[in-house]
């Protein structure tokens, strides 16, 4: 690189275009959606379930990984919580499928 292209600003060439078309959604460039959402970013409710799916078997994996070394170690109050938190993941789980559900 020459010492001239160092000084300049990268940015300076992409300030110079003007937007491609109005935007879709206003005060996002494009219309792009904003993060992984029911609300902006999944546009199927199939992708939206596979999600649900996937964060239900990541969370029991966890949580029976998490049980099992409590059990072995004889730790009941552990056990317990573990068996809350496997509650909490079924039901955020029927949250989203009903959410996923309800976007067709």
């Amino acid at each position: 690189m020459t010492e001239q292209d160092q000084d300049r600003d990268p940015w300076d060439e992409f300030d110079r275009l003007t937007p491609a078309g109005p935007d879709r959604v206003e005060g996002y460039p494009g219309g792009e959606p904003v993060g992984f959402g029911f609300r902006t970013g999944v546009r199927s409710a199939k992708v939206a379930i596979g999600f649900a799916v996937y964060a239900l078997t990541l969370g029991t994996i966890l949580v029976v990984i998490g049980a099992a070394v409590f059990i072995g170690e004889s730790h009941w109050l552990m056990v317990g919580l573990m068996v809350l938190i496997e509650v909490v993941f079924i039901l955020a789980f029927k949250r989203l499928v009903s959410l996923a559900r309800r976007r067709r």
